[in-house]
């Protein structure tokens, strides 16, 4: 396992991911390496961003996690079991914007940070898979919100710049020495 996650103020975080054209054995490698990247962080969601490639690719497992949501992928209540961890290549989202939900999210390029973000709680995704087949998941509560999260940082956007003003006040003294951290990390 050769990846590393990298950590906020790494200008690749905000570089908004080419679309995956070749499905082939390299992608589905990264995708794999990035899931046991995302496992060994104990995370449930990881773009390719995080990871220093920006390509439209992302990768959620929400198995560990005992939270309540609904899906169903590509027309059918399938066990979690037989879709994740899940590969999202190329997705594009549909967001129902009512109702929206506030929930306290975190990020692996943040370690130990999190805060209060507000999103629409159902989403439709539109994705391929690693192989290249096209799917549909629809889905809501904590799957739709990692969904989300993870398909902001394929196009550069961070959970930050989700975040209320008085939400973000209140982290800006950790925001500032991770920045610190990263720049000096750089440095070496």
């Amino acid at each position: 396992m050769s990846l590393t996650i990298v950590h906020y103020n790494d200008p690749i975080l905000r570089k908004k991911g080419a679309p995956v054209t070749a499905f082939n054995a390299a992608l589905k490698k990264l995708a794999a390496e990035m899931t046991e990247v995302m496992h060994a962080a104990e995370g449930i969601g990881l773009a390719a961003q995080q990871v220093g490639q920006a390509i439209q690719l992302c990768v959620i497992d929400l198995r560990p996690v005992e939270a309540k949501f609904r899906w169903t992928y590509d027309g059918a209540r399938l066990p979690l079991e037989l879709f994740m961890p899940l590969t999202l290549v190329n997705p594009e989202i549909a967001l129902v914007p009512e109702p929206e939900t506030v929930y306290e999210e975190g990020c692996l390029s943040f370690p130990h940070i999190r805060g209060d973000v507000v999103r629409p709680d159902e989403i439709t995704v539109k994705f391929k898979d690693a192989a290249g087949h096209a799917h549909v998941l629809q889905c809501d509560g904590l799957l739709s919100r990692c969904v989300q999260h993870e398909v902001d940082h394929l196009n550069g956007v961070l959970f930050i710049d989700r975040m209320e003003e008085d939400v973000l006040t209140l982290l800006e003294p950790e925001l500032k020495a991770l920045k610190k951290q990263t720049r000096e990390a750089a440095k070496k």
